[in-house]
């Protein structure tokens, strides 16, 4: 499915950047900035082919390995990791906006393709979209930003049910994904400017 693919590249492309603007934010060496990149930009993929009963792609296919590099590689040279305040800066916003929305999309489709209900298809895009981002807190000592950000992962689920939705009336196609991924970014970006967030207990 061409628009799986293309989602693919451009969640790893995105992320893969704000995984190294993370990374350097927190002074790690080279191979941490590495291991942080193709922890947010692949492992979310990885999770969500494991349960999907796939062989990962990453684990059979040489381009998100490229892209990740090839991503680190542009934010060196163009000095990126010298932004102060790096995660409030709009590449870094827009990078993970867009990687958010793109993964959620290929978690939701490898959903559908593999058959699962409602419930899976939510779960599969959540784990694609912010698997990679757990691990990468995780491994960092910090608090996953899908628990305390800005809809992030309430973005995530809206995605996957509108998707299940458009392909119980198999409207699921290039115009109407990238419809999708429009609106999704809108709402995430708009949500992270105006800082909305679910109710949170006093």
């Amino acid at each position: 499915m061409i628009g799986l693919e293309i989602a693919d590249i451009v969640g790893t492309i995105a992320f893969g950047l704000s995984g190294f603007m993370v990374a350097t934010r927190d002074r790690l060496d080279l191979l941490g900035i590495f291991i942080a990149s193709f922890l947010t930009a692949l492992g979310g993929g990885i999770l969500r082919d494991t349960v999907a009963n796939r062989v990962p792609f990453v684990f059979s296919h040489h381009i998100p390995t490229l892209l990740v590099i090839l991503v680190i590689l542009v934010a060196i040279i163009f000095k990126l990791y010298k932004k102060s305040e790096i995660e409030n800066t709009k590449i870094f916003v827009i990078s993970d906006s867009i990687g958010l929305i793109s993964f959620s999309i290929t978690g939701s489709l490898v959903g559908l393709m593999v058959d699962f209900n409602i419930f899976g298809v939510i779960m599969l895009a959540l784990a694609t979209a912010v698997g990679g981002g757990i691990m990468r807190d995780t491994l960092l000592n910090r608090v996953p930003v899908v628990l305390t950000s800005e809809l992030y992962g309430t973005v995530s689920i809206l995605i996957a049910i509108i998707i299940f939705v458009l392909d119980y009336f198999e409207q699921v196609n290039s115009i109407s994904l990238l419809l999708v991924f429009c609106f999704g970014l809108t709402l995430r970006l708009v949500a992270y400017y105006k800082r909305w967030h679910l109710p949170k207990l006093d």
